[in-house]
Formats: structure tokens, sequence, C-alpha cells
């Protein structure tokens, strides 16, 4: 019998080791969940499953096991639902409790978007990860000091923007069928404009290279045969972010021509100065991005328009 019993008690640690989850199940367990929070309460897919990532050990806390509680929040005045109780800052802390895993993300979400001192989290970009992360431990959150660079840690570690984008339609999963194969053409063709005194001088770098502004936002021409890559390891931005401000979609693709424009920084959500727009023959929503500085998304938003449209000369859009 006391055989029996010591190789159960090994057999534990074991049984308990095969059960945890890693961080990439975890992410392909509940990224549809976290893209679905971001449509609905606009808060990024990517920090939600940070979020998720962290405060619940990738589903492997207590609390996540016991609680289905994945982001740590406490019962709080006016909570009536079931508890959990644990020690955490202080001993025997309430912590909600919930019926599912998709109840813990609802609430989260709910969370976030019903309390004042996360109201300024809303008026950021919903891309703009690094700020989310960082406005969510100047609310106060979390305590951990770190808090922030943890969450941006996991987002970069795991390509987690990459489900903002396809919960803003800027990738296909989600959308299939509803793009004109064609479509994606547009977003490889370069932008150069005919009058290149047009835009203001900025800065210049330390290898005498000019950089302008337009729209606020600083960009370089382009030199002949210059590609992506290339221009984003120069500049030292992450060439994802890169492909991202220049509307790339398949930069592996692409050689610049002289004169092209190429953005250092990301596109707005509106132009400041022009407030409408009539399309010119063959232009496409690229076009008019890198024309506006304005982010294709935001056109498309702006004007109640699909993802994959193909402009019309003489349509009008808004910029703002």
């Amino acid at each position: 019998m006391k055989k029996l019993q010591l190789l159960l008690l090994l057999l534990i640690p074991i049984t308990l080791t095969a059960q945890r989850i890693t961080p990439e199940e975890y992410i392909q367990t509940y990224k549809d969940i976290a893209i679905r929070e971001m449509k609905t309460h606009k808060i990024p897919a990517s920090i939600t499953l940070a979020q998720g990532l962290l405060e619940s050990g990738a589903g492997n806390s207590s609390l996540a096991r016991h609680a289905k509680n994945h982001f740590g929040i406490k019962c709080h005045k006016g909570w009536d639902g079931d508890t959990y109780y644990m020690d955490d800052d202080e001993k025997n802390e309430c912590f909600r409790k919930y019926d599912n895993v998709e109840e813990s993300f609802r609430d989260h979400s709910e969370f976030l978007a019903t309390r004042n001192r996360y109201a300024a989290l809303f008026d950021l970009e919903i891309t703009d990860f690094e700020g989310w992360a960082r406005g969510l431990k100047a609310a106060g959150y979390a305590t951990n000091p770190k808090y922030a660079q943890l969450l941006i840690d996991r987002i970069n570690l795991y390509d987690l923007t990459q489900y903002d984008q396809i919960a803003l339609g800027l990738l296909e999963e989600n959308a299939v069928g509803t793009v004109d194969p064609a479509a994606d053409e547009y977003f490889e063709l370069a932008y150069s404009p005919e009058d290149k005194s047009m835009f203001p001088l900025a800065d210049m770098t330390p290898d005498k290279r000019f950089i302008y502004e337009n729209n606020k936002v600083r960009f370089v021409y382009a030199k002949e045969g210059e590609t992506p890559e290339g221009m984003a390891k120069a500049f030292g931005i992450k060439f994802k972010r890169f492909c991202q401000y220049n509307c790339l979609k398949h930069p592996e693709e692409v050689v610049f021509h002289s004169g092209d424009v190429v953005y250092l920084s990301q596109l707005r959500n509106s132009n400041w100065k022009a407030k409408k727009y009539t399309v010119q023959e063959g232009e496409t929503l690229r076009d008019v991005a890198l024309r506006f500085a304005v982010k294709p998304e935001r056109i498309l938003r702006m004007n109640d328009m699909d993802e994959g449209v193909r402009l019309q000369k003489g349509q009008e859009l808004w910029l703002r």
C-alpha cells in the first residue's frame, strides 16, 4: 500500500507538468476571442493577449485554473458574481470568478472600457500597443514597475500585433472572399509626387539625406533601386513597422524608384489640412493614403468603404 501511495505521489508532478500549456498554445486558443473583443470594445487584441499571458501565466496560474480569471481582476466594489480568495498584494484577497474563460475576456474589456481611470487609453491609436502598455501601468492596472515593458516584450516576442491587423481587416484571416484578388497589387505601387517642393524640409540625417514632412509625418525620397529591407535597416526602423508605415504587404517584391515617398513613421488618422479629396484617374487607395499621409484603413472607415474596394475617378473621399 505504501509503495502504491509513493508511486502516486511521484506521478503527480508529471501529470501537472503534462497539463501545462505553452504561451504559443495559449495564443492559438484565445486569439479569436481577443480579436472579437477588439472589434467590440476597441482594445488592441495584442494588449489583451499579452495581459492574459502575463496575468495568468499563459493560463497555468492557480487563479486561471480555479477561477477562470485570466486578468487578475479583483472583486472591487459592485461585483456580485462568484469569488475566489488567494494571497496577492495582501493576504486572502478577493478575485472575480467566472464560469468560463470567454467571460473573463469580456469582463476584462468592460472593466477597462467603463472606468474613468482608463479613459485616456481610448484616445490612443488602437495600433499603439506601446502607448497602451505604458498607459495601463500609469493608470495603476498593476503594481509591478516593469509591467509595461513585460507586456511590450511579449507582444514583440510572439508577434501579437498580427491579431490587431486581423481585427482591423488588414490581414486576410476572417475575411476570405471579401477582397478582390487583384486588389492587393495597389499596395505594392510606389507614390512619387510631381511637385517635390510642396513639402517642408524637417531635418537632415548624419549622412546628409533630407527628411521632409507631410501631414506632420516624416518621410524621405527614395533613391533608385533601394529596397524596403535596406531602407528600414538604414533608418533603424523595425522591418515590420517600416512595411506598415508604407502599406507594403509583399515588401520582398518591391524595389523603390527615384523620388518615391518613403515614410519613416506611422501615418496619421486624418489629414490636418485637407478635408476632402477627389480621386484622379487610376489612383488607388494606397496612392491617396501616401499622398495625404493618412492610414488606408482610416480612409476606408471615414468613407464607409470595404477593404479591397476600387476607387473611381471623380469619387470624393473624406480625409478627416
